[in-house]
């Protein structure tokens, strides 16, 4: 049995992880597309590094792009087997797929309108909606603590893993030679004081295997408690005192819902400003829709809210834009607002057109909300850069860049040890560390040795080793 690395290997980007049992049969763990890569993303998403239709089945752990956004490629050039999830994640990467191939389409006009006038030839899109709804009908849904047979050799479980709604960790049960092997995919790793969702769950078994994502594998995030207060200070800031407009780049899966449940307990408590709030992002209005058809998977402080509030994503002033009309004419309105698009990374999507017509205003803020690849738009705005280059024209960075580090999703190195601590290191014959920054990996590399973990190792790109 091989396992090999074909994303999120030395980046936080693109998550794909190709097992390979002894009859050669072949499971693909997640199928992502690389985000923010800068020059070399156009490269990486163009090939997988195997052949996608000698993949026998697909387990998806979360409905995220970095996780599930190149299944139509996968199904577009040749993969034709069943795609396991748990319901949500089903339910969140049809609609997400979709829109991905409805963001191609678009942003592909708007680029290669540009490319014309430069003399350059046309750029083609990944994959269509035809090949996302191909992929829709793939899908085959696993309740979580249930073990589903794959294959004959191979049975999975799926156990919450606090991230977004309906997020996995992977655990498969593999027979070959009369022995059994246990191999843990973590996915992503949430928090275990989400302010939505429930924390993730404990392991069902001593793992030989883990694959450990590590984003923030050597840091420690603010209190989340706070981030109503912080939420509130950038808008009296920029909307009140400023009178300018604060853009939030948002993932629509879960970023959104928990600005939408933070400016919730605002106007609860009589705190929150009387100005217009945008979700511009039609996509984020159906995966609240998502959100809210699963309540069994939120925390007891959230249900508690509820009982006196029955919808805590929704307030006074709220507006949910969908047409691509709708989305421009914020560009001129006059007063202060708030506007929430995807996405998270700022590296596509319409908030990508919000930044650049907002930038150069000092009165506006843009405000990251979570983590960005550092070759990403979002990544390039944190780490200060005076201008930016935005569809392919350079922007001076007039406007204020704030961050709110609050909000990640993703487990912080206490969280990611809790996640893993009832594990006999010992036992684990090898840790597997993806989905996250070398140097960050690094860090928490050293950390788990020190806790006792035999090997640890950090696979690069299309790193491929054996299973004993």
């Amino acid at each position: 049995m091989k396992i090999a690395f074909h994303g999120a290997a030395r980046t936080v980007t693109g998550s794909k992880h190709l097992l390979t049992l002894k009859n050669g049969k072949k499971i693909l763990l997640d199928c992502g597309l690389f985000q923010g890569m800068g020059k070399d993303t156009e490269t990486l998403n163009g090939s997988f590094g195997f052949d996608p239709s000698s993949v026998d089945y697909l387990v998806l752990s979360h409905a995220h792009i970095d996780h599930s956004g190149l299944i139509p490629k996968l199904v577009k050039d040749g993969f034709a087997g069943k795609i396991f999830s748990t319901p949500a994640t089903k339910e969140l990467a049809i609609i997400l797929l979709e829109d991905s191939a409805q963001i191609q389409r678009d942003d592909t006009k708007f680029i290669n309108k540009r490319r014309a006038k430069q003399g350059l030839p046309p750029y083609q899109p990944l994959y269509d909606l035809d090949d996302a709804a191909k992929a829709a009908d793939l899908f085959e849904i696993v309740e979580y603590g249930n073990w589903k047979n794959i294959t004959e050799e191979v049975e999975v479980m799926f156990t919450d893993a606090g991230h977004i709604i309906g997020s996995a960790a992977v655990h498969l049960r593999i027979k070959e030679d009369g022995k059994e092997t246990h191999l843990t995919f973590s996915g992503d790793v949430g928090r275990y004081n989400d302010a939505i969702l429930r924390s993730p769950q404990d392991f069902p078994y001593q793992a030989d295997y883990i694959i450990l994502e590590s984003t923030y594998g050597n840091k420690l995030h603010d209190d989340v408690t706070g981030t109503s207060d912080a939420l509130l200070q950038w808008i009296e800031k920029t909307c009140i005192q400023k009178k300018g407009k604060l853009i939030i780049p948002a993932f629509s899966v879960g970023r959104t819902q928990e600005l939408l449940y933070a400016l919730n307990q605002l106007e609860l408590e009589h705190r929150l400003p009387a100005i217009p709030y945008y979700v511009d992002s039609p996509l984020s209005r159906e995966a609240t829709e998502v959100l809210k058809s699963y309540p069994e998977y939120f925390n007891k402080r959230i249900k508690k809210v509820m009982q006196e509030d029955d919808d805590p994503f929704d307030f006074k002033g709220l507006k949910f834009i969908k047409t691509v009309d709708e989305s421009k004419a914020l560009n001129d309105l006059p007063q202060p607002c708030v506007i929430m698009s995807a996405s998270g990374m700022a590296d596509a999507g319409r908030v990508k057109h919000h930044i650049m017509n907002n930038i150069s205003d000092q009165k506006n803020t843009i405000l990251l909300v979570g983590y960005c690849e550092p070759h990403s738009l979002g990544g390039r705005l944190a780490s200060g850069a005076k201008e930016v280059k935005i569809f392919g024209e350079m922007y001076n960075v007039v406007a204020e860049v704030g961050q709110m580090r609050s909000m990640s999703a993703h487990g912080d190195y206490d969280d990611l040890s809790q996640f893993i601590s009832k594990q006999d290191p010992a036992a684990v014959k090898t840790l597997f560390l993806v989905h996250g920054e070398y140097d960050v990996q690094q860090d928490f590399a050293s950390r788990l040795l020190r806790k006792g973990f035999k090997e640890v190792v950090i696979p690069e790109m299309h790193y491929e080793t054996a299973l004993t």
